[in-house]
């Protein structure tokens, strides 16, 4: 059993005052303010990505309020948190990218069993994330409003019927009439009273999503689009408000659950300019556990706060409610994030659930595809080189060679976990999948010399870095004392130096190709043609060269 402990350690920001949240317990009266107050309570969610057993690996740990690293996470064990802490005053929410990028066991089947699992434990509403773009709007509203998949038809458990909870994306619009593509907010009543609940998604969204998967999209400022909602919420006479944000912040090294270590970011610049009526602000995104507060534009302490990711921990708020007023009253605020530790016993109902979905996509996640002779993992070289990142590069280059593809390259983020087989050798198809779920597709474009060392240069950002990985035949060197943009030398190509006026087939996801992570320079590219899924790629490459071998990191030099 967690015991929630307030951390009273505050953070220090370059421009914003973020502080850990101090506040009394929600069952005390406010020592501001008259009128009968009434208790609501918050439980949240975030970046849950289909994780319905318990995640694998670092995945599958958290920090606990001691600071010590427990097993944490999976639905049913989430389930049992969540029941112990719902009381007849709690609305449930969510803040984003509870489906994509999931395991095989919620991906096989377009997530829905992650979304019914959200409704089986009454999720109200959630912001939409990054990731629930994956497969474009039209998808995303399937999900929301029901009916079978328009290709692979129903699941083993019947038609689809819809998510029991809302969708909220007040700047997500649509590109040709800038009107709203998602239901924006929502009111809900609870304890007699009403709060309004407004969602929105990080503006970066087109830059780390699929071209198609955001076609006809565009994504307004969080902030313009929040306040946009709030004043609607007051006109029509709700002032207790909760925003969802899908971004968030870093945080320093060893935070706790209730610690305030953020790094002032994105996610504070939305916190600490949103409207002033906007009470709380619950964030995501970046897969970090915070509670804080930050002063809004009219000096206020408002709750700030984001609960890891994958399941691993529930984020609680609780709060008062002044009737005469209809408002939350600030100082009643009390914030704590609680670890979903493995030690109580798991939810019943949602065990069976999760065991059925698990049943039901074994025999495609149990098909041998091939073995290694070695865990491939994510572990980096001094470039920032890794093992699997080569051997998918490999792959991708292999199955795209016929459509004259010389090099390929492939982005980190795109590699979600390590491949470490059960048995330490034979990879299933599981396997392959938790390494690339996002069903990218490879291409070839065509990039003169200089376009490919631009592309290698789009690596370092002010926001920090994200190293390609490189097939074999793709060699150059980093010198990350040098300025941004000059960092890069020496690139060859089968031993050959790359000339920049000369042009090149370079093969890559059609994420990058499509300018995403920042890799601008790749739409400047010709002749693009498209060729397999990266799984696809990635299966096929196993059942050619097994048992495949950790490559020696060699191709990116320097540090």
């Amino acid at each position: 059993m967690i015991r929630p402990r307030l951390t009273l350690a505050a953070a220090a920001t370059a421009a914003v005052a973020v502080t850990a949240i101090a506040a009394q317990p929600a069952g005390a009266s406010p020592s501001h303010g008259q009128g009968k107050t009434v208790p609501v309570r918050l439980l949240a969610l975030n970046d849950f990505h289909g994780n319905l057993e318990p995640p694998t690996g670092n995945s599958g740990k958290a920090v606990d309020d001691s600071g010590q690293t427990v097993p944490a996470g999976g639905a049913a064990y989430a389930a049992a948190h969540i029941k112990r802490l719902t009381d007849r005053n709690t609305l449930k929410v969510a803040q984003g990218d509870l489906i994509g990028g999931s395991p095989l066991i919620s991906a096989a089947f377009h997530d829905e069993p992650s979304v019914q699992f959200m409704g089986n434990i009454g999720l109200t509403a959630s912001a939409v994330g990054n990731h629930e773009f994956d497969e474009g709007l039209t998808e995303l509203k399937r999900i929301q409003n029901g009916g079978c998949h328009p290709v692979d038809g129903c699941s083993p458990a019947g038609p689809w019927k819809g998510a029991k909870f809302d969708y909220l994306g007040a700047n997500v619009l649509q590109e040709a009439t800038n009107r709203p593509a998602i239901k924006p907010w929502t009111i809900r009543r609870i304890n007699g009273v009403r709060v309004g609940i407004i969602g929105v998604v990080t503006k970066t969204t087109p830059t780390i999503v699929t071209a198609d998967g955001i076609k006809g999209l565009k994504f307004d400022d969080e902030v313009a689009a929040a306040n946009r909602s709030a004043r609607e919420l007051r006109k029509r006479g709700v002032h207790a408000m909760v925003l969802l944000v899908h971004e968030g912040d870093d945080v320093v090294k060893g935070s706790k659950p209730n610690d305030c270590g953020v790094v002032p970011g994105a996610g504070t610049r939305i916190a600490a300019e949103a409207d002033p009526d906007i009470d709380v602000v619950l964030s995501g995104h970046t897969h970090q556990q915070y509670v804080c507060t930050v002063k809004d534009p009219k000096g206020q302490p408002r709750l700030y706060s984001s609960g890891s990711s994958f399941g691993r921990v529930i984020t609680q708020v609780d709060l008062q409610v002044n009737r005469r007023t209809d408002d939350i009253v600030r100082s009643s605020m009390k914030g704590v994030n609680h670890v979903v530790t493995q030690d109580v016993k798991p939810d019943e109902d949602t065990a069976k659930f999760v065991q059925y979905w698990k049943d039901k996509s074994a025999p495609i996640s149990d098909k041998k595809i091939g073995t290694v002779t070695a865990k491939l993992d994510r572990t980096a070289s001094a470039a920032g080189e890794t093992p699997l990142g080569d051997v998918i590069a490999d792959a991708q280059l292999e199955a795209v060679r016929g459509m004259g593809a010389q090099v390929a390259v492939t982005n980190p983020g795109g590699v979600r976990t390590d491949l470490d087989p059960k048995d330490g050798h034979t990879v299933t198809y599981g396997d392959a999948f938790a390494v690339q779920p996002f069903s990218n597709v490879t291409g070839v474009t065509t990039l003169t010399g200089g376009q490919l060392d631009a592309v290698l240069e789009q690596q370092w950002t002010s926001a920090g870095e994200k190293i390609l990985q490189p097939s074999s035949g793709l060699h150059f060197t980093i010198d990350r004392t040098r300025a941004i943009g000059d960092r890069v030398s020496g690139i060859t190509i089968d031993g050959k130096p790359v000339d920049p006026a000369a042009s090149y087939k370079i093969a890559a996801n059609n994420f990058l190709l499509g300018g995403g992570d920042g890799f601008t320079v790749f739409t400047q590219g010709k002749d693009q043609v498209l060729g397999p899924i990266d799984l696809d790629a990635l299966v096929n490459y196993f059942g050619s060269h097994s048992p495949v071998s950790p490559p020696p990191l060699d191709r990116i030099s320097g540090k």
